[in-house]
C-alpha cells in the first residue's frame, strides 16, 4: 500500500499525523508512507525532524521539496503514482495538488469545502458537529465517516513514555507552546509566573515541559531575551548540568527543571499551565486539570489563518490593525481551548485578556488548592473523549480498505 500524506505544523504532525502512521504501520509493516511537510504559518521548522525520528521508515518532504514537486518537478523518492493521498493539515489546496500528481484516491480528516465535494471519496469526521460541518461543505453522507479524534490516541501512546526523574510529583507543570512566537514570549513569562510561585510557595514543584519542536538553541535565546516587553516577562539563563537542563535566574534565586516527554510529566503534576492548542485536547483525555491562558497584551504577534497574519507588516498603520482585527477575531468565541468548546462548558480553567505573571500564579494557586475543582475537573475531562479513544485504529482500517 502506498500513501501520500500531506501536514503542516506541530499539533497536526504530532497530533494527527504520528497516531495514523503508528496505526498504519502496525496494520501494514511494508507500508510505503511519503509525507508532505506543506508551508504553513504555524510550522516550527522542526516538523520533518520529528517525522523522521519516529518513523525512520517513511519518506518525509519538506516544504521547499513540496514546493519544487506541486509546480511539476520531480524528486528523488517519489513514486508515480499512490493508492491513497490523505489530507492531514495546511491548506487544503496542497492535498489537492498532490493528488493531482500522484493520482488515487483523495481522502480528508475534519476539515473539506465545496470545491473539494468532489475530490475527497472519504472525508473522515471528529464527532457529530464534524460530520454537519463537512456536509455543509458540500460532501455527500455516504462518504463521511466518523472515527474519533486522532489526538486522543496519540495522547495516551506519549503517556506511557518514560517519564523524566525530575519531573514534579504533585506539582505545576508548564506547556508554553512550541510555535517560534509562543517560544519567545510566552517562556519569559511563564518563567516569571514560575518565580512568583516559587516565592510565595516554595514547596510546590514547578518544571517546564518543551516540546519536541522546540531546539535548545530557541529556548536559550527566549528566555535570555525576555519577550516583548508588555508580556511582562523575566529574562533567564538556559543552563545544563550533569545532562540536565534548567531555567534559572541570573540572581540564581529561581531554578526550574526542563523536561522532556511532556504528557508523562503532566501526568504526574497536579496542573498544568499552558496556551489553548492541541496540547489542551491531549490533557484533556488524559484527565488533567488544566489552565489555559489566552493572552491579550500584545495580540498583534499571534497568527491569524489567511492573509490577515500579515496586516502588521504594513508600514505605521499594520501593528494597530492587525491589533484590532486580532481582538475582533477573539471575541467571537466563549471558549479558546477545543475540550470547552466540545463541552460546552468550562472544564478548563481559561485565563484570557491582558494579563500579568502575578496573576496566572494567583489563578494557578487558587485551582492547585481547590481539591473540589481538580477531581471535578479530572472527570469531567477524562469522559469527555472516552469515546474517541481507537481513531487512529478505525482510521487505518477504513483507508486499508480503500486502498485494496
Amino acid at each position: 500500500m502506498r500513501i501520500a500524506l500531506t501536514a503542516n505544523g506541530p499539533g497536526e504532525v504530532a497530533g494527527w499525523l504520528r497516531p495514523l502512521l503508528r496505526s498504519l504501520y502496525d496494520r501494514r509493516p511494508n507500508l510505503s508512507a511519503l509525507v508532505f511537510l506543506v508551508p504553513d504559518d504555524y510550522a516550527t521548522g522542526f516538523e520533518a525532524r520529528m517525522v523522521r525520528a519516529a518513523f525512520p521508515q517513511a519518506t518525509v518532504f519538506e516544504p521547499n521539496s513540496y514546493l519544487k514537486f506541486a509546480l511539476g518537478g520531480r524528486i528523488e523518492g517519489v513514486p508515480d503514482r499512490v493508492d491513497i493521498v490523505q489530507y492531514l493539515g495546511g491548506d487544503l489546496l496542497h492535498a489537492a495538488r498532490v493528488h493531482a500528481r500522484l493520482k488515487g484516491r483523495a481522502t480528508t480528516y475534519k476539515f473539506s469545502r465545496r470545491r473539494y465535494h468532489a475530490l475527497f471519496e472519504r472525508a473522515f469526521a471528529v464527532d457529530p458537529r464534524n460530520v454537519e460541518q463537512l456536509q455543509s461543505w458540500g460532501t455527500p453522507s455516504a462518504r463521511i465517516e466518523r472515527v474519533g479524534n486522532l489526538v486522543v490516541d496519540g495522547a495516551i501512546v506519549e503517556a506511557a513514555l518514560p517519564v523524566d526523574a525530575e519531573a514534579p510529583a504533585d506539582g505545576i507543570v508548564i506547556m508554553p507552546g512550541s510555535r517560534p512566537y509562543e517560544v519567545e514570549n510566552m517562556v519569559p513569562f511563564f518563567f516569571a509566573v514560575a518565580s512568583r510561585l516559587a516565592r510565595e510557595r516554595p514547596a510546590i514543584p514547578v518544571a517546564f515541559a518543551m516540546s519536541p519542536f522546540t531546539p535548545r538553541d530557541r529556548l536559550r535565546s527566549a528566555i535570555e531575551a525576555g519577550g516583548h516587553e508588555r508580556m511582562f516577562g523575566r529574562k533567564g539563563r538556559l543552563v545544563s548540568e550533569n545532562g540536565r537542563d534548567y531555567l534559572t535566574s541570573a540572581a540564581g534565586d529561581v531554578r526550574v527543571p526542563v523536561l522532556t516527554n511532556a504528557l508523562p510529566a503532566a501526568m504526574r503534576a497536579r496542573l498544568v499551565l499552558t496556551i489553548p492548542g492541541t496540547k489542551t485536547i491531549e490533557l484533556a483525555a488524559l484527565g488533567k486539570p488544566t489552565i489555559a491562558v489566552t493572552p491579550f497584551n500584545a495580540p498583534e504577534m499571534v497568527s491569524i489563518n489567511g492573509p490577515l497574519t500579515y496586516l502588521d507588516r504594513i508600514p505605521v498603520v499594520g501593528i494597530p490593525l492587525k491589533r484590532a482585527v486580532a481582538l475582533a477575531v477573539t471575541r467571537r468565541f466563549e471558549y479558546f481551548t477545543q475540550p470547552n468548546m466540545d463541552a460546552g462548558a468550562a472544564l478548563i480553567r481559561e485565563v484570557r485578556g491582558t494579563i500579568t505573571p502575578g496573576r496566572i500564579a494567583r489563578v494557578a494557586l487558587d485551582c492547585y488548592d481547590d481539591r473540589d475543582w481538580l477531581a471535578r475537573s479530572s472527570e469531567a475531562l477524562a469522559l469527555l473523549y472516552r469515546d474517541h479513544v481507537g481513531a487512529s485504529d478505525r482510521m487505518a482500517e477504513s483507508l486499508i480498505s480503500l486502498a485494496a
